[in-house]
């Protein structure tokens, strides 16, 4: 029966169902005859009426099996289940469930391209029948968005799972808005919950209904609230200290220069990477934490400050007690108070001071202080929009956080506290109203995350497990991200983006090459509705193709000179031709919450994703 329902085409009047009742009916002739014979007539005739029921049953079954395939062009609605039937769904903390659906075939892929040569709609079953099938779900609204015979290329539906190692490459979320996005990150962030991983949302819009399932999920397990990073509401939450965590000063450089906009040859990029290095790296030798305020004063303001005190405390550890009077030789005038004039202190450390006796950081800080101010601040420009956008005024406070300030009783966090004390953080980058502050914001966490990652990779370190999800990835993707994607799992860290359009992320990154090489860290690929073609094509590339076999008929006649004399003939071909295992135009005709997926280095499937409702 089931190499008769492979070669067999559904989408037609189920014939089988004739020659069942022919098959029936003869069965019963059969044993009615049986009934009135004796012996041996009796049993030949019990036998084949035997026969010509099994005959029957077989025919019945094959017709079932086109009807129900019929039946199930109707499609699926959209379902919506409650948080504790998703925490029974999802038992197996080693799968991860990601709906309902069933396993794309070639075979699936035969059917579909078959259904869209004609109109689907004259092989629609009345409800009744198909619940008498048990073809089970509520059929797809006719208002509702997509083409319901999409999903209905096999009446079988199941949970979907597939083991937890499979994801450790990374997770790609495609579609365009509304197309089921959210719901399917609200899945898989709520089943990171449930098994104890380190969660980190990186979320641009402030979904409020993500946010709710996962508040609701940390207290259906007992785990503590999420943590909550907002920019417009920066006095709510925690405070964040994205500089934190360091093993060497020139991280905190490299993670700034993240966040900075990209230049044609880089030779800004390499001038603002070294101007917060000398500020952190003057920072360290005066024993001061950098921070981004502090970072972003010293060069707005100049270098000085950090130098002055760089100097003196040089001076004593070279055994220079007496660097005062000695400085007062090189006749510039002191301040009032008595204090020594920082030219007085460079000319002293540059005159007096053996080369072998000096310090690198100094020497890097005297550079700037002597640089041409006009022309510094040209090479800085495109570095001090973006501090400023990290610095300015609450966000400030929130981001270069003061442990010791007595008015603001905000907890004071940071990415390896959050790790070590199994937390989930929240952060809402709010997009909407100011983009560029919420790409800096995410960059610089995801730089912050990049370095943390190192650490963990370095050390060998791979619990906790930390579940990273981006949400609209194209807002806040940086070099840092992509590091991470190519190199995280090894530390424990796992990613989950969504993305809308291939485009925006080659906007984002520069280049298509750069979009792919972003991609080609991912692993895994659910595709929702996607309207854009370059998207489409990336997707049905992703998938792959398969052979699709079609039949070609040719029917010709012909009269030859004689009026009763004429010829004819029918050409029946069935052929191979390979082909997308997805059509590229069917993922622009997807209903909401519907989605293909590649899984697991080819592992195909067609499944929908149910909406939570934390309320239930």
């Amino acid at each position: 029966m089931a190499e008769h329902a492979q070669e067999v085409m559904p989408w037609r009047r189920a014939y089988e169902a004739y020659a069942a009742a022919g098959w029936f009916v003869a069965a019963c002739w059969l044993g009615l005859r049986a009934a009135w014979q004796d012996g041996h007539s009796a049993t030949v005739l019990l036998v084949a009426a035997f026969a010509a029921l099994v005959c029957a049953g077989l025919r019945f079954g094959q017709a079932v099996q086109v009807l129900r395939l019929r039946a199930a062009l109707r499609g699926k609605a959209m379902q919506m289940i409650g948080a504790s039937e998703l925490r029974r769904l999802c038992a197996d903390q080693d799968s991860v469930f990601l709906g309902f659906g069933f396993a794309w075939e070639p075979e699936h892929a035969r059917r579909l391209y078959e259904i869209s040569k004609t109109d689907y709609r004259r092989f629609l079953l009345p409800d009744w029948v198909a619940r008498a099938l048990k073809v089970d779900g509520m059929p797809q609204p006719e208002h509702e968005i997509g083409l319901p015979y999409v999903h209905g290329m096999d009446w079988r539906e199941s949970p979907l799972y597939r083991p937890l190692q499979n994801f450790e490459g990374g997770v790609c979320i495609a579609g365009t808005t509304q197309s089921g996005k959210g719901v399917m990150l609200s899945v898989l962030i709520a089943q990171a919950i449930y098994r104890g991983d380190v969660v980190i949302v990186l979320d641009p819009k402030n979904s409020a209904r993500l946010k709710n399932n996962v508040v609701r999920a940390c207290r259906d397990v007992g785990r503590q609230p999420p943590l909550e990073y907002h920019p417009a509401f920066p006095d709510r939450g925690i405070r964040l200290d994205p500089l934190y965590n360091w093993q060497k000063p020139s991280e905190l450089a490299s993670r700034i220069q993240a966040v900075m906009p990209t230049d044609s040859d880089g030779a800004f990029a390499a001038f603002g990477w070294n101007a917060v290095n000398v500020v952190v790296q003057g920072l360290v030798e005066i024993e001061e934490r950098p921070t981004l305020m502090k970072i972003t004063r010293y060069i707005e303001g100049g270098i000085e400050g950090v130098l002055d005190e760089c100097l003196r405390r040089h001076f004593v550890r070279a055994g220079m007690l007496d660097w005062r009077e000695r400085a007062a030789r090189y006749g510039i005038r002191q301040r009032d108070g008595g204090g020594v004039p920082l030219a007085s202190l460079v000319e002293l450390y540059q005159r007096e001071v053996p080369p072998e006796a000096r310090s690198r950081s100094i020497d890097a800080q005297i550079a700037v202080y002597r640089h041409p101010r006009e022309h510094y601040q040209k090479v800085t420009a495109n570095l001090l929009p973006i501090l400023s956008m990290l610095t300015s005024g609450a966000i400030g406070r929130s981001l270069s956080p003061d442990p010791f300030d007595p008015d603001d009783e905000r907890p004071v966090m940071n990415l390896s506290k959050i790790v070590s004390g199994g937390h989930v953080l929240y952060v809402c980058l709010d997009a909407l109203p100011d983009s560029a502050v919420a790409s800096a914001i995410g960059a610089i966490l995801l730089a912050d995350l990049a370095a943390l990652a190192g650490t963990r990779y370095n050390s060998g370190e791979r619990e906790p497990r930390i579940s990273l999800f981006v949400d609209e990835v194209a807002n806040v993707i940086n070099l840092p991200l992509v590091e991470i994607l190519n190199k995280g799992a090894e530390s424990g860290m796992h990613v989950t983006c969504a993305m809308q359009t291939f485009a925006d992320l080659a906007r984002k990154l520069g280049n298509e090459n750069a979009a792919r090489m972003a991609l080609g860290n991912l692993n895994n690929l659910i595709a929702f509705r996607s309207k854009d073609r370059p998207t489409q094509e990336y997707i049905t590339e992703t998938f792959g193709k398969t052979y699709v076999s079609t039949i070609e008929e040719a029917l010709s006649t012909g009269q030859d000179t004689h009026v009763l004399d004429f010829s004819s003939s029918r050409v029946r071909r069935r052929s191979l031709k390979r082909d997308e295992i997805v059509p590229a135009d069917v993922l622009g005709k997807l209903p909401n919450l519907q989605y293909f997926a590649s899984i697991a280095g080819g592992r195909l499937f067609k499944g929908r994703v149910p909406i939570i409702d934390p309320a239930r």
